[in-house]
């Protein structure tokens, strides 16, 4: 077995381009989600170890003291971070010349020919869900035998094996949760909605769902719902409560919809509360009233759902498959259970223009969740959204290779459309932050919280200021867009 590191590499200053950010990106506040894809394959590779760089706030030197001994290090790229990703691959190289570097990820997953001609220090990508082919890396296997695996040959030809097919038996997978204990810092990851400290992992991969913008089903995951059966799950819970006792505060199912199959939810939350652990999960906008109920009475303290958009026409052209009344009388239960909804909201979606994004800021200020996100539309390769945009010629410039984040790390958007240009889709985000934030509705509700839990207060008070900080940015960049208009 070759002595192996997965590498989450240092990054911009916060930036969050773990693998289980959904959008590679620095957020609004401290935000750091845990390298759920990237932590799999170490839990299967005996005597492996997972290094997470950019929450622990390690540089490439502090990498470079770690990575001399190993033989093979796989690193987690995104399409953002890419450029920086390879600049660190090149410092270990020069480090270590005889180590093996190859990259994972949704953008090497679609892009293995373009990634490994245009950087030479990379000597492998493992294609889609790549857990088994990291393994027999490690194992020595000969390269040419392993399935899912593009490589550079002796000659410096580039190969592509076939396809590895998905993983179906998900209760034969190792947890993840003990080299979470092992590698991982459990308090440097926070999450603005969820309490800290929390912990976040899969209990099965891909969604049926078709959403034209959504990262990882198109990607590595796929469109079926392969799942831990709810025993699994509970047993690994029971690991989970042995393990870190009652440091951790909350559990997130970060399954891309945790509650597609509402009896295999309700089952798992069965063990949740014989368990008295407090969870959430990502849901989508259709739970019915009972099923929220028993969910809430099991233990879900709050659902991270995606709205999207206020405009239904912009629901349908991104497949989104909900309706904007469904989704009115999913938040109106949830308001009445007391279950705490964190809503996600996109600016800038085919074909976005000024009244549908003031149907959105609207939109969400109706619902009113406790909290939400404002992303970017980020077309990231292999996603339906970037085939439309590069048909349709949505992007800016006509470059579908423009990063999709500023050299501070921030999303920019790389769309423009005939009624919506790419500035004023950035300047949208900071107006309905401001919009729904600045109401008593919702400043109400987080005063009440901060005044219940001192750590709370505390930490409130943090992400305040920086909050305040991304809105000062984003204006900034705003003005510098209208500057060089007007120019």
């Amino acid at each position: 077995m070759k002595k192996t590191l997965f590498l989450s590499p240092p990054s911009f200053d916060g930036f969050d381009g773990g693998a289980g950010s959904r959008y590679q990106a620095k957020r609004e506040i401290t935000s750091f989600w845990y390298p759920t894809w990237l932590a799999q394959p170490p839990a299967l590779v005996p005597g492996s170890k997972l290094l997470d760089a950019p929450p622990h706030e390690q540089t490439v030197d502090d990498v470079l003291k770690i990575v001399r001994d190993y033989e093979l290090i796989i690193m987690h790229t995104s399409t953002p971070s890419l450029a920086n990703d390879v600049k660190c691959a090149e410092a270990i190289k020069a480090a270590n010349p005889d180590v093996q570097i190859g990259f994972v990820g949704a953008h090497v997953a679609i892009l293995p020919e373009q990634t490994l001609q245009e950087n030479p220090i990379i000597d492998f990508a493992c294609r889609h869900e790549f857990d088994y082919t990291c393994l027999e890396l490690a194992q020595g296997n000969p390269w040419d035998e392993i399935k899912g695996l593009s490589y550079r040959d002796k000659l410096g030809n580039i190969r592509h094996n076939e396809d590895r097919p998905l993983i179906h038996d998900w209760d034969s997978m190792p947890s993840v949760l003990p080299t979470y204990a092992r590698d991982l810092d459990i308090k440097k990851y926070f999450i603005g909605y969820l309490l800290h400290p929390y912990i976040s992992f899969y209990t099965g991969r891909g969604c049926p769902a078709k959403c034209t913008f959504c990262l990882w089903p198109q990607t590595i995951g796929g469109h079926l719902y392969r799942t831990k059966s709810p025993d699994a799950v509970g047993r690994e819970m029971e690991e989970a409560r042995a393990i870190f006792g009652d440091t951790v505060r909350e559990y997130m199912f970060d399954d891309d919809t945790f509650t597609i199959d509402k009896h295999r939810a309700i089952a798992i939350s069965e063990h949740m509360k014989r368990l008295k652990l407090t969870w959430s999960c990502n849901a989508r906008a259709n739970l019915d009233y009972e099923t929220l109920k028993t969910l809430r009475d099991n233990g879900l303290r709050l659902l991270l759902v995606g709205f999207e958009s206020g405009n239904q026409e912009n629901l349908n052209r991104i497949k989104k498959g909900i309706k904007l009344e469904v989704a009115r009388e999913f938040m109106k239960n949830c308001h009445k259970l007391g279950i705490t909804v964190h809503g996600t909201f996109i600016i800038g979606l085919p074909i976005e223009t000024k009244e549908t994004v003031e149907e959105t800021i609207r939109f969400a200020c109706e619902l009113n969740p406790h909290t939400i996100q404002v992303s970017i539309a980020a077309p990231y390769p292999g996603t339906e959204l970037y085939e439309q945009a590069k048909a349709n010629g949505w992007f800016t410039n006509q470059s579908p290779n423009q990063s999709l984040v500023a050299e501070s790390g921030i999303q920019t958007s790389t769309l423009a459309y005939p009624d919506l240009s790419s500035a004023e889709i950035e300047d949208a985000v900071e107006r309905m932050y401001r919009q729904f934030y600045f109401r008593p509705k919702a400043i109400i509700p987080i005063v009440k919280e901060m005044l219940t839990d001192r750590q709370m207060l505390v930490r409130r008070l943090r992400e305040g200021r920086e909050f305040f900080s991304y809105l000062n940015e984003r204006h900034q960049k705003a003005a510098e867009h209208a500057k060089l208009k007007s120019a």
